[in-house]
């Protein structure tokens, strides 16, 4: 890639495995859902360890289809981190329950163990830990609240789908994992999700309700078996995934970890020519956890004599994208007027929402990209 090309952030490694996959289902015409979704899930099922696995079109999709699974609805209270997409809020308020914002810690980005505490009422029902960045929360003490006060742990791992804490992988902690695979994520496929659980009913509750509500799915109703008629048992939703996103998806698993070990050499990279520069790196990273180094962030104060949206400017101008993640939830005026949240409540999120760069990261990236990088930042710092 020359200079004068824009260097993409997040952009994805495509190679000749998927696109090959997706021509065959072009040429099978079975382009809905159907055999290589139920291959993708299977596949995936069987990486995380799991038993149930529900391909879906977005994590959006199987965040919102988890509450309901959990039959989280009106007057039931969610706590989740106030340093997430948006997406984490909104599918607890389209379950109908309310979501509650707890800070985060300032070091880790991820919900404050305390603050989790401090939030805890008589009509709290689940928590949704987000796995910021890659890094997995605590989750033996997330565990261990939940246990005492007999709660829901949904957990957003949109971030997160290779990391692991203390050698489990995250999404099989509590009762379900949602997953991303946007075109920006670990494993992409262009659009699509990914629910795992290890129970039964609500994994069927939960399959159900992401066809329309309808007892089967299309290939079983069109399979060579004959024709299947269906019985419609709630009214559901159209979150499907299709065989043409599972065809990308297939072989993007495939390659998990040599794309991992890939985006782990950008990270050390990053760290070693970044180190000493007026800016905030991503804390060390401890002994107990994989991080699945998804994102990696900087953080623009003070200290830097330059403010975080001109850094973002100056970036752009040099044909680099990076990215912002995120402001803080309560910084957005929906949230404001909807729950009177104030962004000054959340102090950590509040700062690291207004600080904080994400760099490319991506396992495609070359040497001479990431050498790109680092000069940028230095020019812009004027070190």
């Amino acid at each position: 890639m020359s200079q004068d090309d824009f260097l993409i952030f997040g952009s994805p490694e495509i190679k000749c495995d998927e696109i090959d996959e997706v021509v065959d289902s072009l040429k099978s015409c079975w382009l809905g859902t159907g055999p290589k979704v139920a291959r993708f899930e299977n596949d995936f099922k069987n990486y995380k360890k799991i038993e149930h696995s529900i391909a879906v079109n977005s994590c959006t999709a199987a965040l919102h289809l988890s509450m309901l699974g959990l039959g989280l609805g009106p007057g039931d209270e969610v706590i989740t981190t106030a340093l997430t997409f948006c997406a984490t809020v909104n599918s607890i308020i389209h379950s109908g329950a309310t979501p509650v914002l707890a800070d985060v810690d300032s070091e880790t980005m991820n919900i404050s163990i305390e603050d989790i505490k401090r939030k805890i009422t008589p009509n709290t029902k689940a928590i949704v830990p987000v796995h910021f960045a890659g890094r997995p929360c605590e989750m033996d003490q997330i565990k261990e609240i939940c246990k005492k006060n007999e709660l829901f742990i949904v957990e957003d791992c949109a971030h997160a789908i290779e990391a692991e804490y203390k050698g489990r992988k995250t999404g099989t902690f509590g009762d379900i994992g949602c997953f991303s695979f946007y075109v920006t994520k670990n494993i992409v496929t262009g659009e699509g999700g990914m629910v795992i659980t290890d129970k039964k009913e609500i994994a069927q509750r939960i399959k159900i309700l992401s066809l329309h509500g309808m007892s089967s799915d299309a290939w079983r109703r069109f399979s060579d078996d004959g024709y299947k008629h269906y019985l419609v048992t709630e009214a559901g939703f159209k979150y499907n995934m299709m065989d043409l996103q599972a065809a990308i998806g297939i072989h993007q698993l495939s390659r998990i970890e040599n794309s991992w070990y890939k985006r782990k050499s950008v990270w050390e990279y990053y760290n070693q020519h970044l180190k000493g520069l007026p800016i905030k790196l991503p804390s060390n990273i401890p002994d107990y956890v994989k991080h699945a180094y998804h994102l990696y962030t900087i953080q623009i104060g003070e200290e830097a004599n330059i403010s975080r949206d001109e850094f973002l400017v100056e970036m752009n101008k040099r044909k680099i994208g990076v990215g912002v993640h995120y402001l803080s939830i309560p910084e957005h005026p929906y949230y404001q007027t909807a729950f009177s949240w104030k962004p000054e409540d959340f102090p950590n999120a509040l700062e690291i929402g207004r600080q904080t760069i994400s760099l490319p990261i991506s396992s495609k990236l070359t040497e001479e990209d990431l050498k790109r990088v680092v000069i940028a930042v230095k020019e812009i710092l004027k070190c």
